[in-house]
Parts: C-alpha cells; structure tokens; sequence
C-alpha cells in the first residue's frame, strides 16, 4: 500500500465522517415536500397549508423564534450558554412598545435592542466576570427581568391601566409598514385559487413570500445573512469563535477573550430584544405579561437543530414558525397535517429499510400507522393539541437531531484570564 493510500485509510475504530447536507438534496427535499403536501391536499380537498395565508403567519411566526435563536449562536459560538433569552425577549418587549409609544415604531425597535443588549450585558457581567455557572444565570436572569418590566409598566402606565386597558397592558403604538409587491402578488394569488398540483402550492408559497410581509422579516432574514459572514467570513468571526472552541489556545495567540466572549452575550441579548420588540410592535402593537409565551426557549431548540449554524437556524425557525402559526389556522388544516406527517413517517421507514436501519425503520413505521390510525378515527384536532403542537415538535425535533449535533468544544465551560500558564 502506499504512502497516500495509507495516509486516506480509516484508522481502526475511528468514527466515520458525517456528510454534510449539500443545496442539490435540501431542494430536492423542498421540492419533495411540496409534492406530499399536494398529494394530500388532493386526498383531502384541503390546500390551506401551502395557502400565502400560511406561509405569511409561518414567516411571521418564525421571526421572534429565528432571532432569539440567533442570539443563541453568537452567544454559544463564543462559549457561554445563554438560557436568559427568554428574559432578554421580555426586556425587548417592554423597551419596544415604550419607544413605539413614546417616539415611533423605529425607535421602537431600537429601544427593544438595548433592553435585550442590556440584559446580555448582565448576563455577561455575571458569566464572564464572575465565573459564575452559566445555567444559573440564565434562570436567574429569566426570572429577575419580567419581575421588573411588569413591575415598572404598572407603575408607569398607571393610569392607563386602571382606565380598563386590562392588567399590565402598554398603550398601544403605530404600526410598521408591511410590504407587499403588486402585480406579483395578485398574479400569484389566482394561480393559488386554481388548485393545480404542485403549480398552484408552489405559487402559494412564493406568494406567501411577496404579500403583505412586514419590514421586520426582512430585517430579520438580513440579520441572519450578516451573522454568517460576520462569524465565518472575517477575522473577528474566526477569533470570536476560537473563544468558544478553545479559549486557552485563543489566549495564547493574543486573543482578547473576555472582550470577544462579552460582545457575542451583548450582541446575542439585542438579537433577542430585537424578537421581543417584533411581538410588541408588529404582532401584538403593545407590551403585555406573558408575550414572549416560550418562544425563547423555541429559538434555543432552533438554533440546537441547525447544528449552531445560521441556514439551519433558519431552516429550524422556519419548522416551528409554521407550527407555531398553526393555531391561527383551522382545525381541518391540522388534521391534514397529521396525514402529511404519517405519509412522511412511512416514506422515512422506507428509507431506513433501505439503508438497513430496521431499528429506526420499525419505530417510524409505527409511528407512521399510530397517525393513520388517528387520522382515520377523527375529524379534527382538538384546540389544546394544537396549543401544544409547536412544544411537541421542538422536543420531536431536537430527539431525532441529537445524533447529529456538535456544539463548540468549549461551551458553556467557566474560563478565568490565564488558566492555560
């Protein structure tokens, strides 16, 4: 054998090398999906879930989801956990809808990205500073930042409270402008109404895209672009996420790790500031307890299932946006969901038989006639399933991404200035 041929033979009992997903195999995955979802649609005579309607609510949905999951990133990509996001989106919300009240909806925006950037910043002082366990923090944080928000907004807008505005209730502000491009959104639009297969659930989908989207999405999907080349494209990317990797080593090499370590907390609370003031501002028009309803910890699983990368951030965002936005659908559109879901359960167990996993083809085959069998004995889906749809997915999710997932060496681990000498 030779040299090269050697040096290219696996070692004996090393771990094989997981292929990455390639763009050719997520579109043809994209473009399988859409072809089930038309299947059933024809099966049930029920096309909303591809409707522009939908996809709207889902990109809507997805947006609070996607950006505290983008903190999440810039958070762990530098090595300290951020479970606080859920309490840096509640300062989002607070600051938001009194800039939005106060000045303008812009302003609004920014206000929700400071009070996120300052709860990062405690969350920071306290990690970073004081060594203190990065999970006590974060609790701590999520409980101390709503006390205080609620606190404040009943004592400042008084008044406006007491008048029947409803318990701990902002006034409300303008609103931002949404964005809708005519011609092609019309065009689209009566494609949709004719129910082509395929045609008219793609024409939906791109529709859903160009009609009356809020400016904030596209903030928002601009934030993700920017994140990826901002963290993998220069030099303040690489250093920040050796920090994250190996800090001693980052150290030796001149890095200044407190400093990166408290720009990637501060920048990942105004990422979730900037989700909180979108549901103050864009989905609600007014700070109120209770907003923020989880979708925190939702952006954490969303950042965890796109393996702590920005485009499967987003793809996750995307997934439980969609069935976040299901409870503002009717029931009829979430029982056609469960026959897309067991079609694609049997499809899976078909692939795992193929690749002679009977193991994992066994369990989805089961679970693939579990939802037949469901779809079958009823007629809809009750309103407390479709609440919980969007926390079952996430846990559903996150149980068949594990195998998969590969967080930064050194996240979440305590590191004090000079522990490598």
């Amino acid at each position: 054998m030779s040299t090269a041929t050697a040096a290219r033979a696996k070692a004996p009992g090393a771990p094989a090398k997981k292929r990455k997903m390639s763009w050719p195999v997520v579109l043809l995955l994209i473009a399988g999906a859409l072809v089930l979802f038309s299947v059933v649609g024809v099966i049930t005579g029920n096309h909303s879930l591809t409707s522009s309607g939908q996809v709207t609510a889902a990109l809507s949905a997805a947006v609070p989801i996607g950006m505290a999951g983008l903190g999440g990133l810039w958070s762990e990509r530098a090595g300290v956990v951020n479970i606080g996001l859920e309490g840096m989106m509640v300062a989002g919300t607070f600051c938001g809808a009194w800039g939005g009240y106060l000045v303008s909806p812009w302003f609004g925006l920014v206000a929700g990205m400071l009070g996120g950037a300052l709860g990062g910043l405690l969350h920071a002082v306290i990690t970073v500073t004081f060594g203190v366990d990065h999970i006590v923090s974060g609790v701590g944080v999520n409980l101390l930042i709503p006390g205080i928000c609620a606190y404040v907004n009943r004592i400042y807008y008084k008044d406006y409270i007491s008048a029947g505005a409803g318990a701990n209730q902002s006034p409300p502000a303008d609103p931002l402008p949404y964005i809708t491009i005519p011609g092609l959104s019309s065009g689209l639009k009566d494609i949709e109404a004719h129910h082509w297969f395929v045609v008219s659930d793609v024409a939906g989908v791109l529709g859903g895209l160009v009609t009356n989207i809020s400016v904030v999405v596209l903030l928002a999907g601009a934030l993700i672009v920017a994140s990826y080349f901002a963290l993998w494209r220069t030099v303040f990317g690489l250093r920040l996420r050796s920090c994250g990797e190996n800090p001693t080593a980052a150290e030796s090499l001149g890095v200044n790790v407190y400093k990166y370590k408290y720009l990637a907390v501060i920048m990942s609370g105004a990422f979730a500031g900037l989700a909180g003031a979108y549901l103050s501002l864009v989905a609600a028009h007014f700070y109120k307890d209770g907003q923020t309803n989880g979708r925190g910890f939702i952006g954490l699983a969303a950042m965890i299932f796109g393996n702590w990368m920005p485009g499967g951030l987003a793809m996750g965002a995307g997934l439980f946006g969609f069935t976040d936005s299901l409870q503002l659908r009717d029931p009829e559109s979430v029982h056609a969901l469960i026959l897309v879901v067991a079609i694609a359960m049997a499809l899976l167990a078909a692939w795992h038989l193929y690749r002679r996993k009977y193991t994992a083809a066994v369990v989805s085959l089961v679970v693939s006639g579990g939802l037949f069998a469901w779809y079958l004995s009823t007629d809809e889906v009750q309103r407390p399933l479709i609440v919980a749809t969007p926390y079952v997915i996430t846990l559903v999710v996150l149980a068949l991404a594990s195998q998969r997932l590969r967080p930064p060496k050194a996240d979440g681990q305590i590191y004090r200035k000079g522990q490598g000498k």
